[in-house]
Order: structure tokens, then C-alpha cells, then sequence
């Protein structure tokens, strides 16, 4: 690995067993401002940053009392919640397993588990208020078939967010290419007072990743 570079920047020679692209994204990471903060500041990844942009915009964490964190790997997020909400009551699932995060309770379970909604109401002790989903699936390189295979876990994410939320809440979720697609956004315009796009500073400028929050939950129908 080489030091070298104009104004200090981390250069990374490849070396044997490592694809060009993992040297890239290597290089990437050494040199990324927010992934030097993060390790500076405790947070368990860049993507911390994100929800604490997102935040200051549209004031999502001060009244939160309830929060699921859905796809809560490696953590940052819910890292971002205890801080800026203490006496928020915080769970977080994910089928991967996760460091234990003080105040959070942590299931490994598929969200998609019939067994779920339950089980993080009962955690929470009462409908959530506030639903956040960092979640993208795992991408094959065809920019089609990857949105896609996104939007289908974001569509998922929303139905169980309004399985799971009080009324007023809010449901924040990562989506791709500039957006939600327009029929899931008129799904979440029928079920919340505000649905608005947004992408923090903290996304990178080459990344399609967006953010959809959609606040001010109206309840489920017959509820």
C-alpha cells in the first residue's frame, strides 16, 4: 500500500488476490472524509452520517419515543438514534448477526418473518413512531434488474411500516435512481400526510441511492 499523493491523498498499489475493483473500493474507503469521521467518532460506519443529515432536514429523531431500525447492520443508525433520542425506545432486525449496541434490542430475524411485527411491538412495549430502513438488496451489476430487486425490498419495508406505526409517524427508506417509483409513491401519499425525496451530503455524488420520508402516518384503514 502506498502513502503517496497530491494533498495527502491514500493511494493503493493492487497486490496479489486483489481485483482491481477492490482496489478501488479501498482506495475509496482510505480516502472517504466520512469514513475518517465515523472511526473518529465512534459510529460503526459512514452511513451514520446519512440519518443525521436527513434528520436536520426534516426533524425525524427528536420525537421519536418508538423506533425500528430495519436492516440494522452494522448498527450506525441506531447508534445515530440513541444518541440524538435517549429515552427513544430503539430495536433493530437483520438476518446478520450484530454487536450488541447499549439501549437497542437486537433480533436476528428476516423482517419479513410473520413472527416479526409482533415481536418488535412487544420489544417496543407499542407501535412504532418511527420506521428506518438503510436496506438495498444485493446487487448483480444490471442497473435494472438491481432497482428492481431495491424497490421490492422498499415496497416490503413501507407494507410493514404500516403494519407496525402509530399515526403520525414516519417511515424513512433507501431507494435507487432518483426515487420511489411512482406507484409505491402514491401508496405512501395515501398513507402519510408528506412523502418527499432526499439525498444527504453524506450519499456519495456516484452513488444512485436516494432516501424517500414519508411522515405524518394516517393510520391503517379500520384501525
Amino acid at each position: 500500500m502506498s502513502r503517496g499523493g497530491t494533498g495527502g491523498r491514500v493511494r493503493v498499489r493492487t497486490a496479489r488476490g486483489r481485483s482491481p475493483q477492490s482496489t478501488r473500493w479501498l482506495e475509496r474507503q482510505l480516502n472517504d472524509p466520512y469514513v475518517k469521521r465515523a472511526k473518529a467518532e465512534g459510529f460503526r460506519s459512514r452511513a451514520a452520517y446519512k440519518l443525521l443529515e436527513l434528520d436536520e432536514k426534516f426533524g425525524l429523531l427528536a420525537p421519536a419515543r418508538r423506533v425500528v431500525d430495519l436492516g440494522i447492520a452494522p448498527g450506525g443508525w441506531s447508534q445515530v438514534v440513541r444518541q440524538k433520542a435517549p429515552r427513544a425506545a430503539v430495536v433493530g432486525i437483520d438476518l446478520l448477526p450484530v454487536d450488541p449496541i447499549e439501549g437497542v434490542t437486537i433480533f436476528q430475524l428476516d423482517f419479513l418473518n410473520e413472527r416479526a411485527p409482533d415481536l418488535l411491538t412487544e420489544a417496543l412495549a407499542g407501535p412504532a413512531d418511527l420506521v428506518l430502513s438503510d436496506m438495498a438488496a444485493n446487487t448483480v451489476g444490471h442497473p435494472q434488474t438491481d432497482h428492481l430487486r431495491t424497490m421490492a425490498l422498499v415496497e416490503a419495508a413501507a407494507a410493514f411500516a404500516g403494519e407496525i406505526l402509530a399515526p403520525g409517524g414516519a417511515f424513512v427508506a433507501k431507494v435507487l435512481a432518483g426515487g420511489a417509483d411512482s406507484a409505491l409513491v402514491g401508496e405512501l401519499k395515501r398513507q402519510f400526510a408528506s412523502v418527499k425525496h432526499a439525498k444527504p451530503p453524506a450519499s456519495r455524488k456516484d452513488s444512485s441511492e436516494w432516501y424517500v420520508v414519508a411522515q405524518g402516518f394516517k393510520g391503517r384503514a379500520g384501525a
